[in-house]
């Protein structure tokens, strides 16, 4: 916690541990913290230099008291200064520092545009390799301050699945709004199927086509990667990082069309389902086979996508036209968008 404001561990040991006691000498501190005495002592007088604690005032009067006079010499006792008040100054500091960071990054990024060799490479670059993939991708996605929006189709080929997993989460846990449109054969990757429904619990908007043309990330609507052919790298993956411009903005409206026809995976329960009958509803279980079901997916896929037996999707899918009233799978998709089950 206090390593973001510029403490190394050692500092945040003992400062939190003073947090819990009144007072405390370096002999308690070294067994509250595990630390060695020499270590703990130069801590205390790194931390009373720097106005984070200060001398206990009992021990000072130790020091003038007529009474102790034949006590002999009492090891100093430390309490913390209030935090509100010194590690304020810590926390302006870190405030600069990043405010510096992100002049010197627009600044940078400015002078790479301009000063590129062609004049298209203030547009795009082309970057080539597995390595050299991945890297780009995850700065993408990890560099996004407010919106993702991806492609996905078919297996990954330079991005393993975990490490776009993991770079998903950083986006998803720092508030960034992801929007995903995949192809129906993304979901023929193995166990993809649970990774998304965990990705929309945690803030992920899924939605599913029939076919994209492409993959892609956009990240901010300032930068885009683009997949490119392998033949044309030979055998080796390789991509197009889009800066912004025409092409930029062709990409981000390509996605907000193919996201204006896709269908949501993975409805869950809410909202007007809350109001009605238990037994009057879909339960979130057949809402997804619903979902996968309207997008033209087979009994035997969605069965796998799901984790499910096809004789429980099947059954799903008869509770599902019971419900509806309906004698076919077209009845029950119109139902269903007519009784907003999704």
């Amino acid at each position: 916690m206090l390593q973001a404001l510029g403490l190394g561990p050692a500092e945040e040991a003992v400062y939190t541990t003073l947090l819990a006691h009144p007072t405390a000498s370096a002999q308690e501190l070294v067994r509250q913290t595990g630390l060695e005495e020499a270590e703990t002592t130069r801590v205390l007088l790194d931390l009373a230099a720097r106005g984070l604690v200060a001398i206990a005032a009992e021990t000072a009067s130790r020091v003038t008291d007529p009474a102790d006079s034949g006590a002999g010499p009492q090891p100093a006792r430390y309490r913390l200064t209030p935090p509100s008040v010194a590690l304020a100054p810590f926390l302006v500091e870190q405030r600069n520092a990043l405010h510096r960071a992100e002049t010197a990054f627009s600044m940078l990024t400015e002078q790479y545009r301009t000063t590129a060799a062609h004049p298209a490479g203030s547009v795009m670059e082309v970057v080539v390799g597995v390595e050299q993939v991945a890297h780009r991708f995850h700065q993408l996605q990890r560099g996004a301050q407010w919106e993702l929006l991806v492609f996905l189709v078919g297996e990954p080929i330079a991005v393993p699945r975990e490490a776009a997993d993991a770079s998903e989460s950083f986006a998803l846990d720092h508030g960034v709004d992801f929007r995903v449109v995949a192809a129906k054969n993304y979901l023929d990757v193995p166990d993809v199927a649970g990774d998304m429904r965990a990705a929309i619990t945690a803030g992920l908007k899924l939605r599913l086509v029939e076919s994209l043309p492409l993959k892609m990330v956009v990240s901010d609507r300032e930068r885009a990667m683009v997949p490119l052919d392998m033949t044309d790298s030979g055998g080796e993956p390789s991509a197009i990082v889009v800066h912004r411009s025409g092409l930029l903005t062709a990409l981000v409206h390509l996605f907000e069309k193919e996201w204006a026809q896709a269908r949501p995976l993975y409805a869950t329960t809410t909202g007007v389902q809350a109001k009605a009958k238990a037994d009057q509803r879909p339960t979130e279980g057949e809402l997804e086979v619903l979902t996968l079901l309207l997008a033209g997916i087979s009994d035997r896929r969605a069965a796998s996508q799901l984790g499910l037996s096809v004789r429980t999707v099947e059954r799903r899918t008869r509770r599902l036209m019971d419900l509806a009233g309906a004698d076919s799978r077209l009845q029950l998709g119109w139902h269903a968008a007519r009784a907003d089950w999704l």
